[in-house]
């Protein structure tokens, strides 16, 4: 037996059905404000989830590292060697990764050129992720370039590029995000290339989490740093973290904003459920007359309210999927993950809301009817 034929055997909700079929205009009415009510949590909510599912795949990358450049009371223009060694002695569960950087054009054999950044790194297996080829661990030869400036230029895997007079063999194609280019695209260079430069630029040191990477940053701030004197710039991107806090913030406030709907879709409810009650009174005092409780009579109405918060719910909520999907795909590129439960979670929200919402705006009304002398009704 289904779960409908089970209700179905009930007075209370026959009646309900039934009334809610008498004006099937103001059923409609009332039942579009809670579609446009659990619309607007759900979407909302799940916009919420996927910019924060964005922002944690884009801040992850960067999550777990420190970034180190000379600071304003420095006698040097960079990081030397004699502080890169100490940083290495200082810190032994992470990657200490020294870079040297300039900038050039890259030219591809019609004659356009890309402005492009340049990294010398020896460790390009730490700071890189590739689409093809393989970052290695000590690059001694070869080159890295962007995605992106590769396939503006034509240039693939194998081919040469040069810089400063020297000819570099492309080994792989860096993805997008996880370069450290500054516009235009990146070149990652053997750091021999860059020999002609005395200090390193920026030093990173990549961490096995956030929070260890915290701990380095102030060791190291402590070390290198005194009050009044800044030798060393230190900055922790561990603290990325809280822009998972901001983020619940802000879908807090977005879900509030989306409720602010649904309690409209209250108030029409309890509008629909007291016109429909005052409009019932001679057959609710009939129905009372004859022996129905109040408790059915109360049932009754109650069920009308849970009914059009219901049907008015589960439309939302495929209305809410479908928007979800294509929230999903805009922000994150794939919109599966609206299925996912850090999105999905907002539709269960969203139906429940509008349920619960639905049933209390049906209170007074029921509350009103079954209180009703069956006298007075029938006076009207």
């Amino acid at each position: 037996m289904s779960v409908v034929d089970l209700l179905w055997r009930f007075p209370s909700v026959q009646m309900a059905w039934r009334n809610l079929g008498r004006n099937k205009l103001r059923t409609v009415l009332a039942a579009l404000g809670i579609i446009i009510g659990v619309v607007s949590i759900c979407s909302l909510g799940m916009a919420t989830a996927a910019i924060q599912q964005q922002a944690t795949s884009q801040l992850g990358s960067i999550g777990n590292e420190v970034s180190i450049t000379s600071g304003q009371d420095s006698d040097t223009d960079g990081v030397t060697d004699d502080q890169v060694d100490t940083m290495r002695n200082l810190v032994t569960d992470a990657e200490v990764v020294p870079q040297k950087t300039n900038s050039t054009s890259v030219s591809s054999r019609n004659g356009r050129e890309v402005r492009v950044s340049v990294t010398g790194v020896t460790n390009a297996a730490a700071l890189y992720n590739l689409t093809s080829g393989e970052a290695p661990s000590r690059l001694l030869s070869g080159a890295l370039l962007s995605n992106s400036t590769a396939t503006t230029l034509g240039i693939e895997e194998g081919d040469p590029v040069e810089y400063d007079g020297q000819l570099y063999r492309v080994q792989g194609l860096i993805e997008e995000e996880n370069a450290f280019g500054f516009g235009g695209g990146e070149l990652v260079l053997p750091e021999s290339a860059l020999s002609e430069q005395n200090h390193y630029d920026v030093v990173t040191i990549v961490a096995a989490d956030s929070s260890t990477a915290t701990e380095i940053g102030g060791e190291l701030d402590q070390y290198f740093n005194t009050e009044d004197e800044e030798e060393l710039s230190i900055n922790t991107f561990g603290n990325a973290g809280q822009v998972g806090g901001f983020l619940e913030t802000l879908s807090l406030a977005l879900l509030a904003i989306g409720g602010i709907s649904l309690v409209v879709a209250s108030v029409a409810i309890l509008n629909v459920m007291l016109m429909s009650t005052v409009e019932r009174r001679g057959e609710i005092g009939v129905l009372r007359a004859v022996g129905i409780r109040r408790s059915e009579v109360l049932r009754m109405i109650l069920t009308e309210a849970a009914l059009m918060g219901a049907l008015g719910g589960l439309i939302g909520v495929a209305l809410s999927l479908a928007a979800g999907l294509a929230i999903f795909q805009m922000i994150t590129g794939n919109p599966l993950g609206a299925l996912q439960w850090s999105g999905a979670q907002y539709l269960v929200y969203g139906f429940g809301f509008a349920v619960v919402a639905s049933i209390l705006s049906g209170v007074y009304p029921a509350w009103k009817a079954a209180n009703d002398r069956p006298v007075d009704a029938l006076r009207g």
